[in-house]
């Protein structure tokens, strides 16, 4: 059987390719591949970040492949962590860049939602279907919208499927940059090389912040950390890296991480 996900490693970087002719539909079968892709992300130590594409220039992705939504019984299990291997992947520490050209739709949205940093190229476009056609968004990603769009403007995505095109994400910061169509993918990559330069324990300090903390006041951050939540800082304090990111300093030279 032909797959339809394919990664590439890049150094400390894994690209995942989401190619399902002809629109980039996920099917319970493509998403368990996907979860396999994201399951060798969070298991080598090697690999630092991720970047998630569709094949293309036209689709990132279309969400559910709803082909398997008008079966009678439509195979539901998408794999250990949901929908696309990132859905309900709340544990992961090492950030994931969503590359998005073309249609990035319903599940496709919601997918790249579950990323950490968004880049789009110029035509992208992006969309909430699921009130169109019967379904609905995912609880996690409702919770996702409302925190990276204004409160009205992601209400109206939702209940009446609105199209948001790459300048308007632009300019609310859905997406931190918009390249020329085609250009996304480099963007991501540039991103990407930055993050892998990067101590790699500190990234995750930081990613696993974020998952726990993000959204809360200060006051409930403060707390979470005095009840030692955030267990990356102590290996951060206690590791060889950040002794030799002080040495590196000093010295005036690039340092040389281990992750340990």
């Amino acid at each position: 059987m032909t797959r339809s996900v394919h990664t590439r490693i890049d150094g400390h970087v894994l690209e995942i390719t989401l190619d399902k002719p002809k629109a980039n539909a996920i099917g319970a079968a493509t998403s368990r591949e996907m979860n396999d892709a994201f399951e060798m992300f969070h298991e080598d130590e090697n690999l630092r970040v991720a970047i998630l594409t569709g094949a293309g220039d036209r689709f990132f992705c279309t969400g559910w492949d709803l082909n398997e939504g008008a079966e009678d019984e439509p195979d539901r299990n998408y794999g250990r962590w949901g929908f696309g291997g990132l859905s309900r992947n709340f544990d992961l520490e090492k950030p994931v860049i969503m590359a998005i050209n073309g249609y990035c739709v319903a599940g496709g949205f919601e997918l790249a939602l579950a990323g950490d940093i968004l880049v789009a190229s110029r035509n992208a476009v992006f969309f909430l279907s699921e009130v169109n056609v019967g379904l609905t968004t995912g609880a996690p990603s409702v919770s996702r919208l409302l925190s990276r769009l204004p409160r009205s403007v992601a209400l109206e995505m939702l209940y009446t499927g609105r199209r948001m095109d790459a300048q308007e994400a632009f300019d609310l910061r859905l997406v931190s940059r918009m390249t020329p169509e085609g250009g996304a993918m480099d963007a991501a990559r540039d991103i990407a090389r930055d993050i892998a330069a990067a101590a790699p324990l500190s990234v995750r300090a930081e990613k696993q912040m974020v998952n726990m903390a993000g959204d809360l006041p200060p006051q409930e951050a403060v707390r979470l950390d005095s009840q030692g939540c955030f267990t990356m800082i102590s290996r951060v304090l206690e590791s060889e890296d950040s002794k030799e990111g002080a040495r590196a300093f000093v010295e005036k030279r690039p340092p040389v991480w281990k992750g340990r």
